[in-house]
């Protein structure tokens, strides 16, 4: 039987053996982080090292760096955490932020995916100080890259503060969190090779924040709750791991382009990749092909080995129309045969063609066959 091959990197990433290592190291060892005995502080210290490679990866001080459960958690905690008279999202952010604050002014995007900035700016100027602003540095279906250090020079025109979901750019991006001029920034471990039930909320020195989680008094008072070692310890070898080896990501980069070009040319008009004519990570491709569901098409590359997602794959299994797509002016018919393709670092290049045979093979029927 053909081995399985793994193309949803963008819903969560596998572990290396090192990070694994260094997790079960910590995992080995007893003492809450909170105790002034040499237990606590030897946990302790593991946390401040997994705090410095996280900060180093966000090209930031490791004082900014707040451990929380993942992205969700992060996400919440900037958009409710501030005070904030209005706030403003972009239409394709994530549905943590869409959801976090259901009464923010949503700041539409052009067709190719990027936010249309001089309707940010209208946004802004109409909400009135002090404004929020969340802008995704990279989208998770399409891997398109925003505009993020423009828009924050809007933002802080108006005295406001930006906030950016950087959680499918950590580790396949380089990040400056100063140079992107953003106020409050939220990773994930999962997305870099690290576990599922960490990340992290990167505070600049302008944010006043206020705990959502209440308790201890953990992380400088931001999150309360006995830190989460394991999964901390994890992110930081994840984070360092990626950060030395980001040049990595062009050999993916090149793998992704390669591929497309076969698929527009095995099938021409038939096939969309959306975002292709600008910058995104190096790692994502959402095609949409006529005639065939997304659901359909996911359950049948299952079927044949080769596991991909339709849209965002953090929605307890749903497969629902994008709203990234729809913000993008695509057609719900075209929007909802639409899949994501996302590589890694261990992606080769006969996977992809175990991919396009299986492709290939789909029928309006939902038949694939592992070639």
């Amino acid at each position: 039987m053909p081995s399985e091959i793994y193309l949803d990197y963008n819903a969560t990433t596998p572990t290396p053996k090192a990070v694994r290592a260094a997790m079960a190291v910590a995992a080995e060892a007893c003492g809450n982080p909170s105790s002034v005995h040499r237990f606590g502080r030897a946990q302790r210290a593991r946390i401040e090292n997994a705090r410095q490679q996280v900060a180093a990866l966000a090209g930031t001080d490791a004082r900014q760096v707040i451990f929380t459960s993942g992205g969700t958690e992060s996400n919440d905690l900037a958009l409710n955490g501030v005070t904030a008279k209005s706030v403003v999202v972009s239409a394709i952010e994530h549905d943590s932020i869409l959801r976090g604050r259901e009464d923010a002014l949503r700041a539409p995007v052009h067709s190719t995916g990027v936010i249309d900035l001089q309707k940010l700016e209208v946004l802004v100027g109409e909400a009135g100080p002090p404004v929020l602003v969340s802008l995704m540095l990279a989208n998770n279906e399409t891997g398109v890259v925003q505009p993020v250090a423009e828009a924050a020079d809007i933002v802080h025109a108006r005295d406001g503060l930006l906030h950016c979901d950087a959680v499918q750019a950590g580790g396949r991006l380089e990040i400056d969190m100063a140079s992107l001029g953003a106020d409050m920034m939220t990773l994930s471990a999962h997305k870099m090779g690290g576990p599922q039930g960490a990340g992290a909320l990167i505070i600049g020195e302008r944010v006043q924040l206020q705990a959502r989680v209440l308790g201890g008094g953990q992380e400088r008072g931001y999150r309360a709750g006995t830190e989460n070692v394991v999964g901390i310890v994890g992110f930081g070898a994840a984070a360092q791991l990626a950060h030395e080896h980001m040049d990595g990501w062009q050999r993916v980069a090149q793998l992704r382009d390669r591929f497309e070009v076969r698929i527009s040319d095995a099938f021409g008009d038939e096939v969309q990749i959306f975002g292709r004519d600008v910058t995104r990570t190096p790692n994502t491709c959402c095609i949409a092909r006529t005639g065939i569901d997304a659901e359909t098409q996911v359950i049948a590359l299952d079927l044949a080995g080769i596991a991909i997602s339709a849209g965002s794959a953090c929605s307890s299994g749903k497969v629902e129309s994008s709203h990234v797509l729809a913000a993008m002016g695509v057609a719900e018919p075209v929007a909802r045969t639409a899949i994501r393709v996302s590589l890694g670092p261990s992606t080769k290049a006969a996977d992809m063609d175990r991919f396009l045979a299986a492709y290939k093979a789909l029928t309006k029927g939902g038949v694939a066959h592992a070639a």
